[in-house]
């Protein structure tokens, strides 16, 4: 389904299951604020050749109006939308960018959990074998360590200062016993900081190049992902600091998408599904 009357000048690209897996590209218009109006295109699958042909039917004149485009870090998106919108500039949503940078931390404090559990019941058969109670060590705020490593996983995330009382004293154990636990969360602070100053792109280049060599510094192995990330995206993370535009329209949208969905206790017929998706928001 195209929209050819609801193009704007900033739109967000994203994709969407919308039953048994089927998975739609979905374009919109920021300007409409998920509202009537606010999509412009829903084409079937993913695979870039057949939406960019799809794309191509809104007419040359019409894609030529797209100054941005935002989306995730997927660079079958990029690609659609370098070919059908070749005047826009492309976005990184800077969510998705430090999102990868949460999930590798997560991942570390899970391998450090693991090892926890793991010297932890290397304990208990010992004690089993000298036929002694085995008393597991308790930390100052009368939790285990394996208990804080549990439950450390949404302070790896927030900001110290939206810490509780109870947040920031585990955070201190965490962090005593694991250094390199505390620097991955600094630089993962720092990385928000940057994105949330409003600076212009040629310092946000500077500052994110600093960031970058420290992370390197720090575990180029353990953080590839996230510094081949900024390698090959580094224009379109850079360019969200022009005008500070965000795929959030995009994640928005998707979910009413699903709340629509759920409304009608899934979908069984995907044809009027998409027609009342397209009287609502078309």
């Amino acid at each position: 389904m195209l929209c050819r009357s609801n193009i704007g000048e900033n739109l967000s690209i994203d994709e969407t299951s919308l039953s048994n897996g089927e998975v739609y590209t979905i374009v919109t218009n920021k300007a409409a604020k998920g509202r009537k109006g606010a999509l412009v295109a829903v084409i079937k699958g993913v695979a870039s050749d057949n939406v960019i042909e799809k794309l191509k039917l809104l007419g040359l004149s019409k894609r030529r109006m797209v100054k941005t485009i935002t989306s995730d870090l997927s660079g079958s998106m990029k690609y659609i939308a370098s070919v059908a919108f070749p005047c826009a500039q492309q976005i990184s949503d800077r969510f998705h960018v430090q999102q990868l940078m949460s999930q590798t931390i997560d991942e570390m404090r899970i391998e450090l959990r693991w090892e926890v559990i793991k010297a932890e019941n290397e304990r208990i058969r010992i004690c089993r074998r000298q036929k002694t109670p085995y008393r597991p060590g308790i930390e100052a705020n009368g939790e285990t360590l394996r208990q804080i490593m549990a439950r450390s996983k949404h302070i790896m995330t927030r900001n110290m200062s939206k810490w509780s009382d109870t947040q920031r004293t585990r955070a201190q154990i965490l962090f005593e016993h694991y250094p390199q636990l505390k620097k991955a969360y600094e630089l993962s602070m720092k990385l928000t900081d940057i994105y949330n100053e409003k600076i212009t792109v040629p310092v946000a280049r500077l500052k994110l190049a600093r960031w970058y060599n420290e992370l390197e510094q720090f575990d180029a192995v353990r953080f590839k992902t996230v510094i081949d990330t900024f390698t090959t995206h580094s224009d379109t993370i850079v360019n969200y600091f022009k005008d500070r535009l965000t795929n959030a329209s995009a994640e928005s949208f998707n979910a009413k998408i699903k709340d629509l969905r759920r409304q009608f206790r899934g979908i069984s017929d995907t044809t009027f599904f998409l027609y009342r998706l397209c009287t609502l928001y078309g």
